[in-house]
């Protein structure tokens, strides 16, 4: 009888031939000794080969649990992914990304064809045909031999959870499919991970963690990937920290997940700013480059914290105490500039329009207007959601800035763009802003006051520019009429505030005045003539 071997087969006949006893000791050349030298000769040879005897023991449990086919193979396939790359002169699967050299730029040079160049992690895709029990024994195998960098078992990680685990997840979640399989899945595979960092990226970290929430997964699976996470949290993307709120919470978005992965980074940046100095020039110089590297991951993770707020402040269920925990994790040396936390509160505004004025005042503490760039200022002070005592906060620290730039500079001073758009017209009428006046209410509970010290400083930058006029009061500048006009054509640049401020008391609020008494009138029953030939009306509130 003839029978043809080859590796879909040859495991099959393994098990017939153990079951049936046929062994050396009951006919010299039987069945078995034959199909362990067709194994050795052949089989185990081969790449391929190796993988498909592999793959045929899932329809052979549990004759095969006690074969030591089984060792062999996998200590074969172990022994090839382990070789160096430039060694492998077998065929293997390589769909993920084509090298320069196989789509044929850059492999010749001279006319004279280049060497194919093996990348690292060829094996990877073969093996990703292997069930998660197989495919763990294997790669085991491959770690205990180690000859293999940890940057290639990660994306061998990675391609097996796409294979297996993240394609299709959320559908099958939604539809209520049996996911003990892709559970025990997902745990295998944190358990494989890597320890090194940056062996794995952040933004696949990032998917576990998502599938270990949807999943169920055990509770120190969920801590591993998070710990993981905070140490390369500088490398993650705000689309991968909007994972969907797990069942029972109100909100859109897993916030406190957010957090704790947040604090996880704060912890791990802080235990190891704690270094020891000795008397040593590489152990400094070390310190020193940690010192560098600390710091810029501080500038990335404040800049991702601050648009990712952006995103959750969509959520009208987004309760006001998380968003400002959050903003609050991230120290305010990590922020160079307020613009996008400055974009996350004004949309924060925009969808909780009921907060109280003490909210808002919360708020709003959050933001410096000093690190506001220009076009970020115009749009605040034309910004009817944020409280006007902010809004003059946003105009005076824009004009300190402008005249200390004009103070350096010797010239005559000169207001930014954003400003300047903002100030009256010579013939009376003033530019728009979009502020109504329901909402621009003297607040006095409104964050963003200008503080003692800040007025002295911009005191202190009008006698430095020659501005004349007394420091003792706001007002009695504003209401010098009859000032020569040379005079107040040196002082121009430094009423401008002045004006503005008396512009946004008098003009942006519902108090009217006029020169006897502070009586109130609605805005909007001025005759536009009438404020036009008589401009002092508007300048006329003193300012404390």
């Amino acid at each position: 009888m003839i029978v043809t071997l080859n590796a879909y087969n040859v495991l099959s006949a393994r098990c017939a031939a153990e079951y049936l006893e046929m062994f050396e000791t009951i006919d010299k050349g039987n069945l078995i000794y034959k199909i362990d030298v067709f194994l050795t000769s052949s089989v185990f040879h081969a790449w391929k080969d190796s993988i498909v005897v592999l793959q045929s023991t899932k329809s052979l449990q549990p004759w095969t649990e006690n074969s030591k086919v089984i060792n062999h193979c996998i200590d074969s396939i172990a022994s090839k992914a382990s070789i160096d790359s430039s060694e492998v002169e077998w065929s293997y699967t390589y769909n993920r990304k084509k090298l320069l050299s196989e789509n044929g730029v850059g492999s010749h040079w001279n006319g004279v064809r280049m060497q194919q160049i093996v990348p690292k992690d060829w094996w990877v895709e073969d093996l990703c045909e292997l069930e998660i029990d197989l495919y763990k024994r294997v790669i085991l195998t491959i770690k205990a031999k180690g000859r293999t960098p940890a940057i290639v078992f990660g994306e061998a990680l990675r391609a097996y959870a796409f294979r297996w685990l993240l394609g299709s997840l959320e559908d099958a979640v939604s539809n209520g499919i049996d996911c003990a399989k892709r559970r025990a899945a997902l745990e295998s595979i944190v358990f494989l991970l890597p320890t090194e960092k940056g062996s794995v990226s952040c933004g696949f970290l990032l998917k576990l963690l998502r599938a270990a929430c949807l999943l169920g997964s055990g509770e120190s699976y969920r801590d591993n990937l998070v710990k993981r996470i905070g140490m390369q949290l500088d490398g993650a993307s705000v689309a991968e920290l909007l994972m969907p709120a797990t069942s029972g919470e109100n909100t859109v978005y897993n916030v406190d997940l957010i957090m704790v992965i947040v604090e996880e980074f704060m912890s791990y940046h802080r235990e190891n700013g704690k270094m020891t100095f000795q008397d040593d020039d590489e152990e400094i110089m070390e310190v020193k480059n940690f010192a560098s590297v600390s710091s810029m991951s501080m500038l990335a993770v404040a800049k991702l914290i601050d648009e990712y707020l952006g995103e959750i402040a969509k959520d009208p269920s987004l309760p006001l105490s998380k968003f400002i925990a959050l903003a609050e994790m991230v120290s305010a040396s990590s922020r160079q500039m307020h613009d996008e936390l400055y974009h996350a509160i004004d949309l924060y505004l925009k969808e909780h329009p009921s907060l109280s004025k003490s909210e808002k005042k919360r708020l709003c503490g959050l933001m410096d207007c000093k690190k506001l760039s220009q076009d970020a200022c115009m749009h605040a002070v034309q910004n009817e959601r944020l409280p006007l005592r902010v809004v003059v906060q946003v105009l005076f620290f824009e004009q300190v800035r402008a005249s200390a730039a004009s103070a350096r500079g010797g010239s005559a001073a000169e207001l930014s763009s954003a400003v300047q758009s903002l100030l009256p017209r010579e013939n009376g009428n003033s530019y728009g802003s979009s502020r109504s006046a329901a909402t621009t209410t003297t607040d006095e509970e409104g964050s963003g006051i200008p503080t003692s010290s800040d007025i002295n400083s911009f005191r202190s930058m009008r006698l430095a520019n020659n501005c004349g006029g007394s420091d003792s009061s706001l007002s009695s500048d504003i209401n010098k009429n009859g000032e020569d006009k040379s005079t107040a054509g040196k002082a121009k640049a430094m009423l401008m505030p002045k004006k503005i401020l008396s512009k946004l008391w008098s003009g942006k609020t519902n108090v009217g005045e006029n020169s006897s008494s502070d009586t109130s009138e609605s805005p909007g029953s001025a005759n536009p003539e009438e404020l036009k030939s008589t401009p002092s009306r508007n300048m006329r509130r003193s300012m404390p």
